[in-house]
């Protein structure tokens, strides 16, 4: 089910680099694959149990919304070129950035709400 998760995660990426999929499904898109990349969790995976729920109830969720915003046409085209390129990984590092970016902007902003309150 991991290695099914990946592929699906790999073939959303494609997706929301294809532009032929509607601005609103890629956005989408871009929030489900920078939190499943992402090494911060709505909740922290060193707590039991509810540690991984968050990634195995809302990743799936995301992707399943993904995959019914976005045309059937351009899926099966992703589909295509994610069995083709199964052994390489893409790598962005602007995505990786902006992902940072907003953790770190959340976690300063977590702090000034607390010391503020």
């Amino acid at each position: 089910m991991a290695g099914r998760l990946k592929a699906a995660i790999y073939m959303l990426y494609l997706a929301y680099r294809n532009p032929r999929g509607p601005w609103y499904a890629r956005l989408f898109t871009a929030f489900v694959v920078g939190y499943a990349f992402s090494p911060v969790d709505l909740i922290p995976d060193p707590i039991p149990i509810l540690g991984y729920l968050d990634d195995l109830v809302l990743v799936p969720l995301g992707i399943m919304l993904v995959v019914r915003m976005t045309p059937p046409d351009v899926l099966a085209e992703c589909r295509a070129e994610s069995r083709e390129v199964a052994g390489s990984k893409p790598v962005s590092r602007v995505v990786a950035v902006v992902v940072i970016v907003v953790w770190v902007s959340l976690a300063v902003l977590a702090v000034y709400l607390v010391t503020r309150w």
